[in-house]
């Protein structure tokens, strides 16, 4: 309960954010760490709550963003429809990849390979046909309409965002209180002991991985309408499946709060980089790959868990949750 109460909280704090930041700089920045929290979220659900680490998520991803935006500007679909199917299409395409992997007992680094193999495949594809502009990439039209899912501020984008997060923090605090949730983290824990216990791991896994898949492509379709711009590097590219696992590693996989820790910090040192060095090519993979080093080698239970051990230390009479 206490944790539902904090996801309320989260949320009524940030309602009145663009009303008090007088600067775009700014909400764009909050907008950024919202959106990669919405990333992680999706990350954590499967990777965190579930131990199947994927480095492939920007197949779910680019396949959510792509069909909401060829169904906008080939049929004249709303993209608040798009935003739904956009989900869907994710949630499928997560449980197509989930099938083949899980039904032949695939997990650990030959499953996060399959998912990095099917992004790719993915990508190829979207660089070689023409109904997702090929190499050239598809420009959405300008419409600045609520109702075409495009704002005059970033106000309209900020609450789109906030509202996605909010379901992702959802969808993990209803991992963390329900009975599926205790099948998935048994899983997580000890595969071969829950299936003794008559967990049904191949559903449990299956609806894990269509749940991170339709939450992710999500994020795809806020991107494209946020940028107006898709092409298959940033749909399907590394970029977007390295900072979904990486912000969640860095906040605390597994909890409800870790991703978006993990999204302030990474955002924060981020464009205190890009300040010091300015627009260095191959930066951010260089920074990303030292974080994930240091996050592994020295802080394994992230951000959160370090906070949790303050908490401990500060109030060794109380339980710190």
């Amino acid at each position: 309960m206490r944790s539902a109460l904090l996801i309320v909280l989260f949320v009524l704090v940030m309602l009145p954010l663009p009303a008090l930041l007088n600067s775009d700089f700014l909400l764009n920045f909050v907008i950024m760490v919202l959106y990669a929290a919405l990333l992680g979220q999706a990350w954590n659900l499967l990777g965190g709550y579930g131990g199947q680490f994927s480095f492939g998520h920007a197949a779910f991803f680019g396949s959510g963003a792509y069909v909401s935006t060829v169904l906008q500007i080939s049929f004249g679909l709303n993209p608040w429809l798009g935003l739904c199917l956009a989900g869907v299409a994710g949630g499928a395409v997560g449980a197509f990849i989930g099938f083949l992997s899980f039904r032949y007992g695939l997990r650990g680094s030959y499953f996060a390979l399959v998912t990095l193999a099917f992004a790719e495949v993915l990508r190829i594809l979207a660089n070689s046909v023409a109904f997702t502009g090929a190499g050239v990439g598809l420009l959405i039209p300008l419409d600045q309409t609520a109702a075409n899912f495009q704002f005059a501020d970033k106000a309209g984008f900020f609450y789109v965002i906030l509202t996605l997060t909010a379901v992702g923090l959802v969808l993990a605090w209803w991992i963390e209180n329900s009975r599926y949730g205790a099948w998935l983290m048994a899983v997580r824990d000890n595969e071969e002991a829950a299936r003794a216990l008559g967990v049904d791991v191949f559903r449990v896994k299956l609806i894990a991985i269509s749940l991170s898949g339709a939450l992710i492509a999500l994020g795809g379709t806020f991107y494209a309408q946020y940028f107006l711009y898709l092409d298959p590097y940033i749909a399907y590219g590394p970029a977007v499946s390295v900072e979904a696992l990486l912000v969640p590693i860095i906040g605390g996989m597994g909890t409800i709060f870790g991703p978006l820790l993990g999204a302030g910090a990474l955002h924060l040192l981020s464009e205190a980089t890009r300040s010091l060095f300015g627009e260095a090519p191959g930066l951010n993979l260089v920074l990303y790959g030292v974080l994930l080093i240091v996050m592994v080698t020295f802080l394994p239970k992230g951000l959160f868990g370090l906070a949790r051990l303050g908490a401990r230390r500060l109030l060794p009479g109380r339980r710190a949750g």
